[in-house]
């Protein structure tokens, strides 16, 4: 495998780094030499999760050393990334007598890294926390921009903070354990970065399918980088989305109202940002004049590395995907906001999508 690399994400005195590779999760001596100077305090709280504890919690604990180290175990999946699990880790960290100087560490996929993260941004007014994310979406997307949320039935990371972590490890070696699904669920956020920014990272993916799918230590490091570089950079330009930023939604506002109508954990979050972005290039061709050669590309590489592209056999209807893209937090000013490819590794924002257009691309997507 190649040498641990590393990239900075630049936000002034929030700046921070991401190391990715081979960084000792399963060896606690190489594991502690990243880990320890980020904690200069002697309180520790590790959040993770039922299935991701029995294989790298013991390592991480290991790594930390002599101190007080106290660890929450959060049920696995979507459906706990709720207020109640929120206040359940909050109130774990009172009645463990932890303070100010406490640091969190965030061990799972995206769900312990959001959940981990909004209780560390609001813990006493904020505590430091470090993201070690053990799934490849987390890696590439959640665990990277300060995002951190938990989800209300109205709709998906309602309720949220924007909040930097000390650092992001991304372990390559923890990828090994993924089912498949989980693992092509992130490569739909890799390939979105092909789409968004990258045309040339995008070609380099078609290129390389046979090692993503046999997960080669030296494509996912490769993978991680150009994606936490490309989400990097537009988070260092717009830290709170109040304008680039919004580019990273691509396929974000079809993908969600997905995810809420078929109730929480139904859909991964990667397969339904799949098909929201065969959503959103098909829209594209009509909004934007995007190729449809493009947007075939687009497609087939989602198919060649295992992931969906339509509803199939469903049961949602086209007025509630509208209703839901309502409740989605792209919305400005009553309209909703789309982000469209006008070729691959360029996208706009639009909010005059009509919706007679947006109707009737529902009505073919979901026949």
């Amino acid at each position: 495998m190649s040498q641990q690399q590393s990239l900075q994400v630049e936000l002034g005195d929030r700046s921070y780094p991401i190391h990715v590779g081979d960084l000792g999760v399963q060896a606690p001596e190489k594991l502690a030499q990243l880990l320890q100077p980020l904690i200069p305090g002697q309180q520790v709280a590790v959040i993770t999760n039922e299935t991701v504890a029995p294989l790298y919690l013991q390592g991480v604990l290991d790594a930390l050393g002599q101190r007080q180290v106290d660890v929450y175990q959060l049920p696995d999946g979507e459906a706990y990334k709720t207020l109640e699990s929120f206040e359940a880790v909050t109130t774990f960290l009172l009645n463990a007598r932890h303070n100010r100087s406490t640091c969190l560490i965030a061990l799972g996929g995206g769900v312990v890294g959001d959940l981990c993260g909004f209780v560390a941004a609001t813990f006493q007014r904020g505590v430091d926390f470090v993201q070690i994310p053990t799934t490849l979406l987390a890696q590439v997307d959640s665990s990277v921009g300060g995002k951190t949320a938990v989800n209300h039935p109205a709709g998906k990371n309602m309720i949220g903070a924007f909040y930097q972590p000390k650092a992001v490890l991304a372990d390559t070696a923890v990828l090994t354990t993924l089912p498949d699904r989980e693992y092509a669920a992130g490569l739909a956020e890799v390939i979105k970065y092909g789409v968004i920014d990258d045309v040339a990272f995008f070609d380099w993916l078609e290129a390389n399918v046979p090692a993503l799918l046999e997960r080669s230590s030296d494509a996912l490091q490769h993978v991680i980088l150009r994606s936490c570089a490309s989400k990097a950079k537009v988070v260092s330009e717009d830290e709170r989305e109040s304008g680039r930023r919004a580019i990273l939604n691509f396929g974000h506002t079809f993908g969600h109202a997905i995810e809420k109508l078929a109730g929480y954990g139904q859909w991964l979050h990667g397969e339904a940002v799949a098909i929201g972005m065969v959503m959103a290039a098909e829209l594209s061709i009509a909004h934007t004049g995007f190729p449809s050669v493009d947007a075939r590309r687009l497609r087939q590489l989602l198919e060649q590395l295992g992931l969906p592209v339509s509803l199939g056999q469903h049961d949602l209807k086209v007025e509630d995907m509208i209703e839901a893209m309502g409740m989605d937090k792209k919305v400005s000013d009553g309209r909703l906001k789309f982000v469209l490819a006008r070729s691959l590794g360029d996208v706009i924002v639009s909010d005059d999508v009509g919706l007679g257009l947006l109707r009737e691309l529902l009505n073919e997507q979901m026949a």
